[in-house]
């Protein structure tokens, strides 16, 4: 089976293992979890920012952030799309009472500046107060540039916004932008995160490990955020059997995500080639470039299914949701790559798809 659905699905290495059985442990919720302030400490140096925490899922980081950030009342910018919005089960209404500010993306998964400036809130008991800008990089596979994350944070001090970053694909990003203007990708991350408030970071998407997302931030805001964490029932005891095999994974799998993007790009130009001579498929399907992991491969509705049925029957494994492209509905496929993808399953799934 080749199991494209997310880069959620990896399994841990015998080395990852090896790493999570042998560590020291503690209790977190007291502090005194070696295995997890050895973590924290490591990401927070790694990343440029004075402190971390660990959390169980990227969706509790990303509220723990929120609500830190945001009193009851508040509002944040986010956009149209974006995790924190949008696959979030509305957390951030719902339990921190914060008002989301939805705002349309541009063509390259960004949001214009003057969007997010006219979507201030003036200081008026009319208004929810405006309090954060929050972004996602990547963002749908795409990686917002290095120049606008300057521009949104230095818009967001002129107008004494915090700023947030769901990272939850931080790496994928530096290692992209590593790729195309050199350097390392470690000091690539480190680049994106500087300036801003606090970052969030999925050690179990591309990085490999089984559970875990950091929060990073100041040491004063992770103070607080301990707090949120605790309230949100995100207080773990010996949680260093997960710590460990986060540190396991920044210090072996961010440089390997370099071959996740390769079988992404070869992925999404054999899908090109299909959309272009499959006779059932041509016309009704288009394949997108990809820019990191994520590939995306629209098909016309009245056809997705079958297409989707042929997949599994062949024990190739996608998501899809419904995308209105020029007035047409079609069926989004998600294909995304990752360390338990090899070249050789892109290559099988190929064979798959061309033979609909």
């Amino acid at each position: 089976m080749s199991d494209f659905r997310s880069d959620t699905v990896t399994q841990p290495s015998d080395a990852m293992k090896r790493a999570m059985l042998e560590a020291p442990l503690g209790d977190d919720v007291f502090g005194d979890d070696p295995t997890v302030n050895r973590l924290q400490e490591f990401a927070a140096e790694m990343l440029g920012f004075e402190a971390a925490l660990l959390a169980p899922s990227g969706t509790q980081t990303n509220l723990i952030a929120l609500m830190t950030h945001c009193q009851r009342g508040d509002e944040a910018i986010v956009g149209q799309q974006w995790h924190t919005y949008r696959w979030e089960a509305g957390g951030m209404a719902v339990l921190g009472s914060i008002q989301p500010q939805p705002l349309e993306h541009q063509s390259d998964g960004t949001i214009a500046l003057a969007d997010i400036e006219a979507a201030i809130k003036p200081d008026d008991p009319h208004f929810a107060r405006t309090r954060l800008i929050a972004l996602e990089n990547t963002t749908g596979g795409r990686v917002l540039p290095l120049a606008y994350m300057r521009e949104v944070q230095a818009l967001a001090a002129r107008h004494g916004l915090r700023t947030h970053i769901d990272g939850a694909r931080l790496f994928n990003a530096a290692v992209a932008m590593a790729g195309t203007g050199g350097g390392d990708p470690v000091q690539q991350a480190k680049e994106i995160c500087r300036g801003y408030d606090s970052v969030s970071l999925c050690l179990s998407k591309g990085l490999g490990a089984p559970i875990g997302s950091l929060l990073l931030g100041s040491t004063d805001f992770i103070r607080q955020a301990r707090r949120i964490r605790k309230m949100l029932g995100g207080g773990m005891r010996q949680a260093g059997l997960i710590a460990a095999a986060g540190i396991y994974a920044l210090q072996h799998n961010v440089h390997r995500m370099a071959d996740d993007h390769a079988n992404a790009r070869l992925l999404a130009e054999g899908l090109s080639q299909i959309a272009a001579s499959n006779s059932r498929l041509r016309e009704r399907a288009i394949a997108h470039a990809a820019n990191t992991n994520i590939v995306f491969f629209d098909v016309d509705a009245a056809l997705a299914d079958d297409v989707l049925r042929h997949l599994a029957e062949n024990d190739v494994r996608v998501t899809a949701g419904t995308q209105r492209l020029k007035g047409q509905a079609m069926k989004r496929i998600r294909w995304v790559t990752h360390l338990d993808v090899a070249r050789a399953d892109v290559e099988r799934a190929l064979r798959v798809l061309a033979a609909f």
